[in-house]
């Protein structure tokens, strides 16, 4: 069964038959909002909102163990994570899709490991390439099958949140080579890593960082090219109902 969380674009997914949604208790919690159950054609699916059911949780606020956990306690075998980002470099397009293959950790305060406490031992986690190279190739032959362009790899830079970089601050990302800016693809990767779930994030671009644009901070801008990358991971998805995935 594959997972896909969605983020602050798609709460719903495309050409989906949902049968059931189950509440999953873990041990650190409920996670952001009920597991909806269906299948897409021959794939089976649970989704998760990331931001909850009403976008009620800031990047920072979002109980990401109790997420992981729970897609694991259901039965997931590998998670598609959809994200918006902004672009910290030109050939980037507001509008269009990437999938990262390597990031930067920039949030603190947050849960980043299920190995703490005193009775748990230290784990030090190969992190060395964060996503899954396996789900990265389903993602592209998804978009070859569906004729949806994508920049097939980028550096992607999470920082807190919720607020915006200042320039100064995107500068300084770019500088030290990330090429997205997003707020929740941490601790998402690494926890999925301990709990040896495939991981791998398709993210719809909709601006550009302060480093390049001050027009795209502003909500209309954005919101714009939020609605065009999201029909592009729409229309990427749809190949999962018709089995594209090989």
């Amino acid at each position: 069964m594959l997972a896909i969380i969605g983020g602050s674009g798609l709460s719903t997914l495309p050409e989906v038959s949902f049968t059931r949604k189950q509440i999953i208790r873990t041990p650190y919690g409920l996670p952001s909002a009920p597991l909806y159950f269906g299948r897409m054609g021959a794939q089976e699916v649970v989704f998760l909102s990331r931001h909850g059911a009403h976008y009620a949780l800031a990047p920072h606020e979002i109980n990401y163990r109790a997420n992981l956990w729970a897609l694991r306690e259901a039965g997931a075998e590998g998670i598609i994570s959809v994200t918006a980002v902004a672009s910290l470099c030109a050939h980037i397009a507001p509008g269009s899709l990437v999938i990262p293959n390597d990031l930067i950790d920039y949030t603190y305060g947050r849960h980043h490991t299920f190995f703490e406490g005193q009775n748990q031992e230290v784990v030090h986690t190969d992190f060395a390439c964060p996503y899954s190279e396996d789900l990265r190739h389903s993602i592209r032959t998804l978009a070859a099958a569906t004729h949806t362009q994508l920049t097939q790899q980028a550096v992607y830079a999470c920082i807190q949140g919720p607020r915006l970089p200042t320039c100064a601050e995107a500068r300084r990302y770019a500088q030290d080579g990330a090429e997205v800016l997003g707020m929740t693809g941490m601790p998402e990767a690494i926890l999925a890593r301990e709990l040896s779930l495939p991981y791998a994030p398709v993210c719809g671009v909709i601006g550009q960082a302060a480093n390049l644009s001050c027009t795209d901070t502003t909500p209309d801008f954005r919101r714009q090219h939020s609605h065009a990358a999201m029909a592009h991971i729409r229309h990427l998805l749809t190949g999962l109902a018709d089995g594209e995935t090989a």
